[in-house]
């Protein structure tokens, strides 16, 4: 039996009427009309589907609406405004994308990673984007990207990139 939910998405309230264990990558691309969100695999393998939820990357696949617990950001609304995300710009800056549907995904992994370390290493990137999978194989310029965001965002909090420690300016 449907019930109405009401959820956050990308700061707008927004009440859906679904069933409980509806998965949000269907709340979010037919109920909403969001369809930056990828279907990849419908088993949470792939990470197409990666979304953040109250600052985590999850995979919208396999998480049934009943289970939203916060406010929720798709790749529509990670920029937050007209600048994009750090992480988009880098991704076009390093021409990530070839075919392009996982893309979404792993921006928003790389976007989750970098909130909690915006200077990753090797060994973390790679572990923290390990579920997130790329059929055309761009994993060095994944990489190199999600570096480049990390130095962008110290920069912009005003650290020195090298040793994020304050540069003086304000930020």
């Amino acid at each position: 039996m449907a019930s109405q939910w009401n959820l956050t998405i990308n700061g707008k309230s927004v009440s859906v009427d679904a069933e409980p264990d509806m998965p949000l990558l269907w709340v979010l691309r037919d109920l909403v009309g969001l369809t930056g969100t990828k279907f990849g695999c419908g088993i949470a393998a792939c990470g197409a589907c990666t979304v953040d939820m109250d600052g985590e990357a999850i995979r919208s696949c396999s998480t049934p609406v009943s289970d939203v617990s916060g406010p929720i950001t798709t790749i529509e609304g990670l920029s937050g405004g007209e600048t994009l995300h750090a992480a988009q710009q880098a991704w076009i800056t390093e021409q990530v994308p070839q075919c392009g549907y996982c893309q979404s995904g792993q921006i928003m992994n790389a976007a989750a990673l970098l909130a909690g370390n915006p200077d990753p290493s090797d060994a973390e990137i790679d572990d923290a984007m390990a579920g997130n999978l790329c059929r055309c194989g761009t994993y060095p310029q994944i990489r190199q990207a999600i570096k480049r965001a990390g130095k962008t965002l110290t920069a912009r909090a005003g650290l020195d990139p090298a040793t994020a420690t304050p540069t003086g300016r304000e930020g």
